[in-house]
């Protein structure tokens, strides 16, 4: 599997390189595990952070693993998003569609919403994993 490129950004994803890669380039497709709303340096996620606030850093995250793997454009290069909510609400959907403007405000990915009963870190409330295309 030599023509793959795995990627990890320094910090929280240094860490958890132990365990697996926050990105793959496969070809002109960058595919990344699935970002929550932690401090992307410490990996740091206080249980009282409400989920829009996750949501945002989620987003940020997002754009940081993205441009570690070479979209050097970011979340413009999206265009297949999931995302994982506890719970999954009119507020959380309105907070993404809010973020999805934010972040693409000139186009809209393909997207798949899941409501899950629990993710990766204990006081996770949202995990959103993308796939973004970097060629011509």
């Amino acid at each position: 599997m030599s023509h793959l490129k795995y990627f990890n950004y320094p910090g929280w994803g240094d860490i958890m390189a132990e365990t697996y890669s926050q990105a793959v380039r496969v070809g002109d497709r960058i595919e990344i595990s699935g970002q929550g709303g932690w401090d992307p340096t410490s990996g740091e996620l206080a249980a009282d952070t409400p989920a829009a606030t996750q949501i945002e850093q989620a987003f940020k995250n997002v754009d940081i693993t993205l441009r570690h793997a070479g979209a050097s454009k970011g979340w413009k290069q999206v265009f297949r998003v999931n995302s994982y909510h506890i719970p999954l609400n009119d507020e959380v959907i309105e907070k993404m569609k809010t973020e999805f403007q934010k972040w693409m405000p000139e186009h809209r990915p393909i997207w798949t919403t899941i409501e899950v009963p629990k993710l990766g870190l204990e006081s996770m409330k949202v995990e959103i994993e993308v796939v973004a295309h970097v060629g011509e």
